[in-house]
């Protein structure tokens, strides 16, 4: 447990260092609780997910780096590789292919380059997988745009 809280410190000065360095990505530690963060990632420019802020909640486990971190989206997002209700994220460095080399932010890199390249053969969320696997991808811009608007942009007024 000291080795994953001296590296979560580790991470946390590199944030600070670094808050200018990734403008799409905003990490911040819980006051009280190294071990959970939370994340606002920017929506990749071409996606149908541009425009959106889109909230993470990274849950760390004491065994980190040597094990993944728990990852989900707490805003909604109409992705296939994400579960509509609980914002579990199917990714597989946040599984099987896990390597301590990763860090906080780098998984939050990857999460940005997963909603700009949907896997719809690894579908959690079958709706949305089933539209691009149905060549619908008209359909599918359609939905994850509206989706963005509702949940992840600001309200002007």
């Amino acid at each position: 447990m000291q080795a994953s809280r001296a590296r979560l410190f580790k991470e946390y000065k590199e944030v600070q260092r670094e808050k200018t360095a990734d403008p799409d990505i905003q990490l911040v530690c819980d006051d009280s609780n190294i071990f959970k963060w939370t994340a606002l990632i920017k929506g990749p420019s071409e996606t149908p997910y541009e425009g959106g802020v889109f909230q993470l909640a990274f849950s760390v486990p004491e065994q980190y780096p040597l094990q993944p971190p728990q990852v989900r989206f707490l805003t909604k997002i109409f992705h296939p590789n994400v579960h509509f209700k609980t914002g579990e994220i199917c990714l597989d460095i946040l599984k099987n292919a896990w390597s301590p080399a990763w860090t906080l932010q780098s998984v939050c890199r990857a999460i940005i380059a997963l909603m700009a390249h949907p896997e719809a053969d690894s579908p959690l969320n079958c709706d949305s997988g089933n539209l691009l696997r149905s060549g619908d991808v008209r359909g599918f811009q359609s939905m994850a745009k509206m989706y963005t608007r509702l949940a992840a942009m600001t309200k002007k007024g």
